[in-house]
């Protein structure tokens, strides 16, 4: 459907006598008539320089602009907050940062609808800015592209490759004797090199793949490195792209279906992506009104080969992908194997079947595995459920062999009290490390667990400890690791009845996790449960937790 007015919007704003006071205001600050005749275009930049993710985006934003002009509309830019999940991990922080989510793409609807806009293009760089701007775009509905603002290239330590990842598990190296404090720095000091979002298979590159392949990013984008000279090019592209999605009549709601939902989860699942996906994709359907469960999310894996050698499970980071082929690399897999949705539509105009078959591999490339030689038979999640997760729990396969381990609880009421104990070499093998308290609700925010995992991986505990919580993980997050246990502990979720010395049983293969008590035990003990006081989090953060959903619906504010 063609819109023949492009200002369709915009001319309530803008046009007419009685609107000469907000036209005096835009022409105060170098907006001309020509410039308000034309339609008018939101850039939504979560532009920020609290962290590398995002710190780039405003020179990104200056070329979506400069394509928008060209193309025909007139570009104003607008800001939202963003909070970086690696520089909060481990601290109080750290609960900002899915509220932030919510945050984002209520902005961003605010003022894209207060203002009228006839299109937007979002610019996303971390983790939550990705889904948020999405979010956002589906409650607006008007003609849209989201530009993810791209990786960072990996840093190099003694020869090798290293991301962000091997400094969490660093602490955990140190922490144990295996390494220096010389050493300790000298990896902090190379590991993160530049602008750009976290390199492996992160939250960041995961939700990048997931929207390209939902078909809402342009194809062959995401890929592109930050610090790519390229990454400027498709920028300017992807602001003309907006003027010609708007020239369509194309809106999010023709973009994102079941189907297109579908092919973004398989992304997820092919690519060993970060349990984050789970989340985010759940929040997405719902703003679209259709149908998801967190079920779903273990019936696609299930069928969907594990293709990506990618961290942190794997070899190689998100430009490696970039020079092998892309995102569109990983669809033609999907394709050849007929997971995808081929009839689904994109924001190119493209159907995702004909970005699948125009793909090109690089010759010799390892990174994605073909058909024949997969990593895994099956995708890189699971979901679980049983007497300690009713409403399903969610665990990353890639990245190890192990499907069960039964032992011994050792419960903590906190991230914290948990980490000191990683810390304190507390931990020991065939321990199930249990955080609760940590929820949507009751953290509030659900903070990522990434210090603790990466820490027991360091001190090489990894392979023998699994751990349970009702937060969530990061997408580097390796190991035996069950989150988004549901209903998490405040919300009156068996989570918060295990005590010490409980075993428990975390069985991939039945898709379970049972602690060993009976319902009458359990019943017992939910009578007598209270909730441990924690000090007032703010306004924001209270807010949240009284309007939060489960894990298991997407976290989203109801």
């Amino acid at each position: 459907m063609t819109i023949s007015d492009l200002k369709h919007r915009s001319r309530a704003l803008t046009d007419g006598p009685e609107r000469a006071a907000a036209r005096a205001y835009l022409k105060g600050i170098g907006y001309d008539d020509e410039a308000l005749s034309k339609p008018l275009v939101a850039v939504a930049n979560t532009w920020i320089e609290t962290m590398p993710c995002n710190f780039h985006l405003r020179a990104l934003a200056v070329k979506v602009k400069q394509g928008i002009r060209d193309a025909g509309g007139t570009p104003m830019e607008l800001n939202t907050i963003a909070i970086s999940d690696g520089i909060t991990m481990g601290t109080p922080g750290m609960r900002a940062s899915l509220v932030s989510r919510e945050v984002i793409a209520d902005s961003i609807e605010l003022v894209v609808d207060a203002h009228m806009f006839d299109a937007a293009i979002a610019i996303s760089g971390c983790d939550k800015t990705i889904p948020a701007t999405v979010m956002a775009l589906c409650r607006l509905d008007i003609p849209s592209v989201m530009l993810y603002g791209g990786s960072i290239l990996p840093g190099h330590y003694r020869g090798r490759e290293v991301t962000i990842g091997e400094v969490f598990e660093a602490v955990g190296a140190h922490a144990a004797g295996k390494i220096t404090d010389a050493e300790l720095s000298e990896i902090e000091g190379v590991a993160s090199p530049g602008a750009g979002a976290c390199g492996g298979q992160f939250t960041a590159n995961t939700m990048a793949m997931a929207f390209e392949v939902l078909g809402i990013s342009p194809a062959g984008f995401s890929m592109v490195p930050a610090v790519d000279a390229r990454k400027a090019e498709v920028a300017q592209q992807a602001g003309a792209l907006v003027m010609d999605v708007l020239r369509r009549g194309l809106r999010p709601s023709d973009i994102i279906t079941r189907q297109s939902l579908e092919n973004a989860i398989a992304g997820v699942a092919c690519s060993g992506g970060s349990t984050n996906g789970v989340l985010h994709l759940l929040a997405i359907a719902r703003e679209m009104g259709i149908e998801l469960s967190i079920d779903d999310f273990d019936e696609i894996s299930a069928r969907t080969p594990l293709l990506c050698d990618l961290k942190p499970g794997g070899r190689f980071t998100a430009p490696d992908l970039y020079s092998a082929g892309g995102v569109p690399l990983v669809m033609k897999r999907l394709k050849d194997a007929g997971l995808l949705h081929e009839d689904t539509i994109t924001v190119t105009g493209q159907t995702i079947g004909e970005i699948a078959q125009a793909a090109t591999e690089t010759p010799g490339q390892e990174v994605v595995r073909p058909l024949e030689q997969p990593i895994s038979r099956n995708g890189g999640l699971a979901i679980l459920h049983g007497n300690l997760a009713p409403d399903g729990c969610v665990v990353k396969l890639a990245g190890y062999e192990r499907r069960k381990q039964t032992g011994p609880a050792r419960v903590f009421e906190s991230e914290e009290d948990a980490m000191k104990a990683v810390i304190g070499r507390l931990i020991k093998p065939g321990d199930i490390v249990v955080i609760r308290n940590e929820g949507p609700a009751g953290g509030p925010g659900m903070r990522e667990m990434l210090a603790v995992t990466a820490a027991l991986v360091g001190e090489g505990l990894g392979g023998e400890v699994a751990l349970i919580t009702d937060g969530r993980f990061s997408g580097a997050t390796r190991g035996l690791m069950a989150g988004h246990v549901a209903p998490e502990a405040v919300k009156g979720g068996p989570i918060g009845l295990v005590r010490d010395g409980d075993e428990i049983t975390l069985d991939v293969t039945t898709r379970r996790l049972d602690v060993a008590l009976s319902d009458e035990e359990l019943a017992a003990r939910r009578a007598a449960y209270k909730p441990p006081t924690k000090p007032y989090p703010g306004v924001a953060l209270s807010k949240y937790a009284r309007l939060v959903s489960s894990a298991a619906e997407g976290a989203v504010t109801l």
